[in-house]
């Protein structure tokens, strides 16, 4: 799949926010969908990869899945009030997580022949589930669900896609750095509580 980014346009100034690129494509501009395009596919590239089990990895390019959410998150923009950009995160990060469901579904007819016919079964978890396991990833993405937007915006970012506090804080509108570091350590404490509630 081919990225639709089209150098023959000229691309809004790339110090626009994010809400400004979004609120310029809701109103059709293709220059701010290119650079919503490639401000984000390298952080949700590494992100999909993390989250794909190498069965399904081998089956559809990590690249390809990226680009298929993007694309469906840009189209559906009138659909998504442009808040602030962890929201725009957080909302491409449901896409992907869904199109990530689609190609492993997809892929497991196809991942039990192979295991038939090599008598060896493959580790079908991603990286992710291989480091902390599938129960808690399961109750990771539960306790996210239970809390306020701008807490799972602030973990995804800063646990799932690596932003630093900095960026965490333009992107929620928070004064300064450090004043999103404590609202992240705040976020996550709280994240903590609810896991250990689900286990208990």
């Amino acid at each position: 799949m081919e990225c639709p980014l089209d150098e023959r346009r000229p691309a809004p100034a790339p110090g626009l926010d994010t809400t400004q690129l979004l609120a310029s494509a809701r109103s059709g501009d293709v220059g701010a969908r290119d650079v919503l395009f490639s401000r984000f596919l390298p952080r949700l590239t590494a992100w999909a990869h993390r989250r794909l089990p190498p069965g399904a990895r081998g089956l559809a390019d990590t690249d390809d899945l990226v680009q298929v959410t993007l694309v469906r998150a840009l189209n559906r923009l009138t659909q998504f009030e442009p808040r602030r950009e962890g929201a725009f995160l957080a909302y491409l990060r449901t896409i992907l997580l869904n199109v990530v469901r689609e190609e492993i579904r997809r892929s497991r007819p196809l991942a039990r022949r192979e295991e038939i016919h090599d008598g060896i079964a493959a580790d079908s978890r991603s990286q992710l589930e291989q480091v902390i396991g599938t129960e808690l990833l399961e109750r990771y993405e539960q306790g996210l669900a239970e809390m306020t937007d701008e807490q799972r915006e602030a973990i995804v970012m800063r646990l799932e896609f690596g932003y630093s506090h900095a960026e965490i804080a333009e992107a929620l509108g928070r004064p300064s750095a450090n004043a999103a570091r404590m609202f992240v350590a705040r976020a996550i404490a709280d994240l903590a509580v609810r896991l250990h509630d689900q286990r208990s």
